[in-house]
């Protein structure tokens, strides 16, 4: 029996040594250090995924955020450091605005386990560390950022939790466009569709660019003409002239056998030569061997050059025989030249539309026998460019009292 008794004390004491062997000891202590570990890695991997989450403006889903008590505020100070509201008031941005994640408190015994982890795995990750005293503490050497007073107040921040707290600037509130709800349109050969004041419009193609050869944009006609500045020096007894949109110079001899009393005269519009009058043939009833152009225009108390070739490609001179003066006055046959009218002149017709002739100073109307009794209008709703305009009144009429076209174009008040 007594035997028996201490065989069964040996066996007890030889296991109770083994399990207490110090050997077996480490092994229990390292299990639990790695777990530990474990733990709080994947408790400060949940506040990193939120934080991150936060940046990009997206919504974590995670039973880990109710678990550590993970919340996400955003929070903004003015210079002085005092909390306001993240909004841009009249184009002014907060001058500080935050991101910042926190977790519930830690317990003080794995202070130190959780500054390993953030050493070795978020060295790079910024201020992410464990609010003590009112500062960020990332590691054991020291590495602390202080927080904002207000940011303490606002969150009511605890010794132990950990904080993640990034700076990011408000974006830019984006301009609304609205669009356009009016239908389509289909725009005509020549022009083209544009989005202009609130609806859609057909607007001429720019034939600024169109110009080729030696032809160049003129504002006023608004067409090609001959560049002058291009104009070839042509051998003697030559004429320069535009043919398919560029100088060439034209020997003006005439192969052409005219009758007896006209010449041969090269028409430039078409380049062929034809027959006229000779003017050397006909019969000298001037009385003037000198003729003296009156003035059209000018500012008063300037000195205007008078010259006999002072009237323009829209206007007809007619000399006194008797006082040898001449004037202009607006030539209606030249309604259809482009150079006094550019556009179509079946497009100036209508009740709201008619022609005047830019008349530039009352003096000048007055030469014209044609408006004896009629009032001229010199304003800026019409043009003084002594060539024919078209007036359009738009959704008014005509006033056909006080209008004569050509040469006046009033509309109704």
């Amino acid at each position: 029996m007594n035997i028996f008794i201490m065989i069964l004390i040996s066996v007890f004491m030889v296991g109770y040594y083994i399990i207490r062997s110090p050997s077996q000891q480490i092994q229990e202590q390292e299990t639990e250090y790695a777990v530990t570990k474990a733990d709080l890695h994947s408790f400060a991997e949940c506040a990193v995924s939120s934080h991150n989450a936060a940046i990009k403006g997206q919504n974590m889903q995670d039973i880990c955020l109710e678990q550590n008590q993970v919340k996400n505020d955003f929070i903004c100070l003015n210079a002085t450091m005092r909390e306001i509201s993240c909004e841009i008031v009249r184009n002014k941005k907060p001058d500080f605005s935050y991101i910042i994640t926190t977790t519930k408190p830690l317990q003080d015994k794995d202070f130190s386990n959780m500054l390993d982890i953030l050493e070795e795995y978020y060295y790079e990750a910024g201020n992410f560390g464990i609010f003590i005293d009112g500062e960020i503490m990332a590691n054991d050497i020291g590495s602390r950022t202080k927080v904002p007073d207000s940011i303490i107040d606002a969150l009511d921040l605890q010794n132990g939790q950990l904080i993640y707290m990034t700076q990011y600037e408000i974006p830019d509130t984006e301009t609304q466009y609205t669009a356009p709800i009016n239908n389509d349109i289909i725009c005509p050969t020549g022009t083209i569709k544009t989005y202009r004041f609130s609806r859609w419009q057909c607007i001429p193609y720019n034939t600024k660019t169109d110009c080729g050869g030696d032809m160049i944009w003129d504002s006023e006609l608004l067409e090609c003409v001959p560049d002058e500045s291009k104009k070839p020096l042509c051998a003697e007894q030559q004429t320069a002239v535009i043919v398919d949109d560029v100088w060439e110079c034209i020997n003006p001899f005439a192969d052409k056998v005219c009758p007896e009393g006209m010449i041969a005269r090269l028409n430039y519009n078409n380049l062929e030569w034809e027959c006229v009058t000779d003017p050397a043939a006909m019969e000298d009833l001037k009385k003037c061997s000198n003729v003296i152009s009156s003035p059209v225009y000018g500012a008063l108390g300037t000195t205007v050059r008078v010259t006999s070739t002072s009237c323009t490609d829209c206007e007809l001179m007619i000399t006194d025989s008797e006082t040898c003066v001449s004037i202009c006055i607006p030539d209606p046959d030249k309604l259809s030249n482009p150079s006094c009218y550019p556009g179509d002149v079946k497009s100036c017709q209508g009740e709201s539309k008619a022609f005047y002739f830019g008349f530039p100073t009352y003096s000048y109307a007055a030469q014209v026998s044609a408006l004896d009794g009629r009032q001229v209008i010199l304003d800026k709703q019409h043009s003084q460019n002594r060539k024919f305009n078209c007036l359009d009144c738009g959704e008014k009429k005509i006033d056909k009292e006080k209008s004569f076209p050509p040469y006046i174009a009033i509309c109704e008040e």
